[in-house]
């Protein structure tokens, strides 16, 4: 894996790929009912050029050897400089790999059938259901920040002689006790200049294994019980149970290093500039059941309703509905609305995730001020971030308005086109900061953020920042989709020319996109039309399509 031909060349498509199975076998057992059994499997690999070791504010000391070797044959001298900080996209060493593997299992038996009730036809299922995704999260090439500053600290063995053969610091110095009889040299100052072992002593591939189970056992039925004036009333009606689970596994190797600060907080540091995992392990289960129903109004209208109650174990009882209503007054034009409660419940890595963690720096806001984070640090920060779930996560609930209207002139066969304007209000939104956020966010006086930036117990010029997601106070999000379709035979236009034409395009324009975190202080932003900073969305969506469909061939 320490392949390097291709360390300056970012991949924009990973090699993907997957194989999968599947069988069903069903049995008529008698009129209207049928015994079924499914099962598949899927296996998949992901490879991706994940692009160089980006390094910055690394910094040299003077009696480096590799900085001494670089400055000796230009005839320069280094009296005078302490230090050499320097940035690196560190070409030299092999490419970052994202390495994923995820193979998927799913069993399901059931019966399904027809029947007749109160004069109508109904229709019936039920079925019990078990899948199981096992997956690895594998990266290669990573750089370890230990390894890597014992050796970019490298010496002479005899100080003052260049002759001398050169090693690690830590082997050099006065103290037997940070020796590492592994550490060799690594020269960051050129290309072609690395060791292959030492390139191999400061790299590694970390991984992390995850089992996800899912149980589901539901049941279903469809019917038409009775009629209005208008005509048939339609029915549907169900309850489901559901099981979903997380069990992973992690090497000690690959976990970062927690320990307890002064303040007796359990703080963790990064043994590795990215993917330094943590297993995660939790479960929950629901338990839901739905009515909906479909009520001719005459005239053209039509009501269409539905509620949901869901129980989960892990954040409680919530209900969710849909009133929706269309009117359709002649066969080429439509208009429908909808109002609808609906929600989103934390799912098992928001939940349960123990943690993922990074290495990088962010823009310290407090300097050259003396605050947290001030002269003590620099403009730059270095930190080592870790994300994990939270287990006080409730379900977030959205408060919709979907209001269009569907136009399919006779005048014009096969053309159709709809305008819907869309208005979500979501409350307790389930979202995370990114690290400067926060670092941004203590800035602006709020004490929780304050207290999830802490100082790194073994690096004086590195802290540690924690992160999770939470209930944002509101998120809302305005705008309006366009979709517009033609097909038609070319022979309409060309006599006898074989083939059809479809013609398609589809539009969406934001309006509003304003997330507020209800933390007092902090700035509540409509992020429609900005180009960079914190978030951003476009004012346009757009695609176009068109396609040729001949008896042969198509384009």
């Amino acid at each position: 894996w320490r392949i390097n031909d291709s360390g300056r060349r970012i991949g924009l498509d990973p090699e993907d790929d997957r194989y999968g199975v599947f069988g069903r076998l069903s049995y008529e057992i008698s009129d209207g009912i049928e015994l079924f059994a499914e099962a598949g499997y899927n296996r998949q690999r992901i490879f991706f050029n994940a692009g160089p070791n980006l390094s910055t504010g690394q910094v040299l000391q003077a009696n480096n050897a590799f900085l001494i070797n670089a400055f000796n044959p230009a005839g320069r001298s280094l009296a005078g400089i302490n230090t050499v900080t320097f940035a690196t996209t560190a070409a030299d060493l092999p490419f970052r790999v994202a390495d994923n593997r995820r193979r998927v299992q799913r069993y399901t038996i059931g019966a399904q059938g027809d029947f007749e009730l109160f004069g109508k036809p109904a229709v019936w299922d039920a079925y019990g259901q078990y899948g199981r995704a096992k997956l690895r999260e594998q990266l290669r090439n990573i750089m370890h920040v230990d390894r890597l500053a014992n050796a970019t600290a490298a010496v002479f063995s005899t100080p003052g002689d260049t002759s001398s053969p050169i090693v690690c610091a830590i082997n050099a110095d006065a103290s037997p006790t940070n020796n590492d009889p592994n550490c060799v040299p690594l020269n960051r100052l050129g290309l072609g200049v690395a060791n292959p072992a030492a390139i191999d002593y400061v790299l590694g591939d970390p991984f992390r294994d995850e089992k996800v189970e899912q149980t589901v056992v539901a049941a279903n039925l469809s019917m038409t019980p009775f009629a209005t004036w208008a005509g048939d009333v339609s029915v549907a009606l169900g309850a489901e149970y559901r099981e979903e689970k997380i069990k992973g596994f992690v090497p000690q190797e690959f976990q970062p290093v927690s320990s307890t600060n002064a303040a007796g907080q359990l703080v963790s540091r990064n043994v590795w500039s990215v993917g330094n995992f943590l297993p995660t392990n939790g479960k929950y289960d629901v338990k839901e059941a739905y009515l909906e129903a479909v009520v001719p109004l005459g005239f053209g209208f039509e009501f269409n309703g539905a509620a949901r109650a869901t129980d989960y174990s892990t954040s409680g009882y919530v209900t969710t509905w849909k009133a929706g209503a269309t009117w359709q007054p002649i066969d080429d034009f439509r208009l429908r609305a909808t109002r609808s409660r609906d929600i989103r419940a934390p799912n098992l890595n928001e939940l349960f995730q123990a943690g993922t963690a990074n290495t990088d720096s962010v823009t310290n806001p407090f300097f050259p001020g003396v605050g947290p984070l001030g002269n003590t640090y620099g403009a730059r920060i270095s930190y080592s971030g870790l994300v994990t779930g939270n287990l006080d996560l409730d379900p977030e609930k959205a408060d919709s308005w979907n209001i269009g209207a569907v136009v399919s002139p006779r005048f014009l066969p096969g053309f159709r086109a709809s305008v819907d304007y869309f208005d979500i209000d979501l409350k307790d939104a389930i979202d995370s900061l990114t690290f400067q956020q926060i670092v941004n966010r203590c800035f602006e006086g709020i004490q929780e953020y304050c207290d999830a930036i802490t100082q790194d117990p073994v690096n004086a010029t590195r802290v540690l920042i924690r992160s999770q997601p939470f209930n944002f106070a509101r998120r809302q999000v305005r705008g309006i989709d366009f979709d517009a379709s033609y097909r038609t035979s070319l022979d309409r236009f060309f006599g006898d020319a074989d083939g059809d034409i479809s013609l398609r395009g589809v539009a969406t324009r934001y309006i509003e996109n304003r997330v507020d975190t209800g933390v007092p202080g902090a700035p509540v932003l409509n992020t429609v039309g900005v180009n960079g900073g914190e978030s951003t969305t476009p004012k346009w969506l757009y695609r176009f399509n068109a396609t040729y469909d001949a008896d042969a061939w198509s384009l």
